[in-house]
């Protein structure tokens, strides 16, 4: 009896003598994988299904490029290289490295020309956030340049296919929400996401902007909309968002009351200072206050004009011509599809009810996309960020059982290696 009653006490003094800590140390090592945070687990299923989505048009564009073969005789500039990869880094992806290498050296050249091009072509006119991180990462792990900027990317598309999700499934649910980040995925001109393009940073920032207004974390939203200032010119779409959303917000005396007056103020004042001061900055630098938007019409051809581009470019597709500047059969055609889907799209988003902010934001950028002189091609590419717009697709694919999402993201993933990927890079000019 006394050698059981001491053999009780010595088992309990030693599980006594046990800390919390070993235990967990303990079951950590035997637990593999390691379980998620709460707050991440609902995470896992979107970004794996965007994950492998991407992983499979990827594979595609690769098995295109190496089957036609002509990127090795292009300029390496202009989607050509010595491997297929290499075409990841061009066009924009050139320019970008540039910065990331050399920084800017801003000036305003004329040229001696009467056409579309009479200023000389500038990096100042790729905006400073993305080729920043660039340098940085490479500086940090080793990483050449072009391995930065794919890693910048890739790990951006992920934070933004979160953003995408936790919008959406405040709105339709955590179902319709794992549905949109795979739809954008395989979105016309995703193969950008992937790629030394600023898209996907962008996306990541416009994504959680939009959410942060949602839950009203204001501080957050004006911090992260100065940021995506500093990202692309196209932040003036969100910038104005969440300026507009912040408005209604103090407008309404029951809002006011329940979420302050501070917190809106601030996201106002501080959302366009990134963009702005970037634009200031290419003006005192070279001598110009306009010196950014002459770069850009003067130098790429880029420049708001009402829609008057647009509307020439559908008039000669509808009668099968291509008399107009930038034209590029295949991107021009699928970017007419897209465009001609835009008012059932826009239709059955405002049919869900989304915040302002959303609506706002998709809203202001169909109108810059659509109102501005720029390789209509692109137009895929140039409606990425407008994700708001896969809130209908992605509720009502939800309703599907799992078989039928499995065929439905297989085919558009292996179809998106050519629409989203090999069309926009080697077809066109992304």
């Amino acid at each position: 009896m006394d050698t059981a009653a001491d053999g009780t006490a010595t088992g309990a003094s030693a599980g006594a003598g046990k800390r919390p800590t070993d235990e967990h140390r303990e079951r950590s090592w035997r637990t593999w994988p390691p379980a998620l945070p709460p707050g991440a687990r609902p995470y896992l299923a979107p970004l794996v299904l965007y994950g492998v989505t991407k992983l499979v048009g990827l594979a595609v564009f690769a098995s295109l490029l190496e089957y036609a073969g002509d990127y090795r005789g292009k300029n390496p500039r202009f989607g050509g290289g010595a491997h297929w990869w290499d075409v990841l880094a061009t066009w924009d992806g050139w320019w970008y490295l540039q910065v990331a290498e050399h920084g800017y050296d801003p000036a305003l050249v004329r040229l001696d020309s009467e056409g579309l091009f009479t200023v000389q072509q500038n990096s100042v006119a790729f905006f400073p956030l993305y080729p920043a991180l660039i340098r940085m990462v490479s500086e940090s792990t080793g990483l050449g340049l072009y391995g930065s900027g794919i890693l910048v990317s890739v790990l951006s598309s992920f934070v933004a296919a979160a953003g995408i999700y936790a919008v959406i499934s405040l709105i339709a649910g955590a179902r319709a929400g794992t549905v949109a980040a795979g739809l954008w995925a395989v979105a016309p001109g995703a193969g950008v996401e992937w790629a030394v393009y600023s898209e996907s940073l962008f996306v990541a920032l416009a994504a959680w902007t939009c959410y942060a207004v949602m839950t009203r974390h204001w501080v957050a939203a004006g911090l992260l909309a100065f940021t995506a200032g500093l990202n692309r010119p196209t932040s003036a779409v969100l910038i104005g968002a969440v300026g507009l959303a912040a408005l209604v917000t103090l407008a309404r005396p029951a809002s006011r009351r329940e979420h302050g007056v501070r917190g809106p103020v601030y996201a106002m004042v501080v959302a366009p200072l990134g963009l702005l001061g970037y634009i200031a900055w290419v003006g005192y630098s070279t001598g110009e206050a306009t010196a950014y938007f002459t770069l850009q019409r003067e130098g790429w051809a880029h420049f708001f004009d009402y829609g008057a581009y647009t509307l020439d470019v559908l008039r000669n597709l509808a009668v099968g011509r291509g008399d107009y500047p930038f034209a590029f059969s295949t991107p021009d055609l699928l970017s007419l599809q897209l465009v001609l889907a835009l008012p059932f799209l826009i239709a059955l988003m405002l049919r869900k009810r989304p915040p302002l902010v959303l609506v706002a934001y998709t809203l202001a950028t169909i109108v810059t996309v659509l109102g501005t002189q720029q390789m209509f091609g692109n137009t895929m590419r140039y409606l990425l960020p407008a994700f708001p717009l896969l809130l209908a697709p992605a509720a009502a694919l939800s309703r599907l059982r799992r078989p039928a999402l499995a065929v439905f993201f297989t085919t558009a993933a292996i179809a998106s290696g050519w629409y989203a990927h090999y069309v926009i890079f080697e077809l066109g000019v992304p």
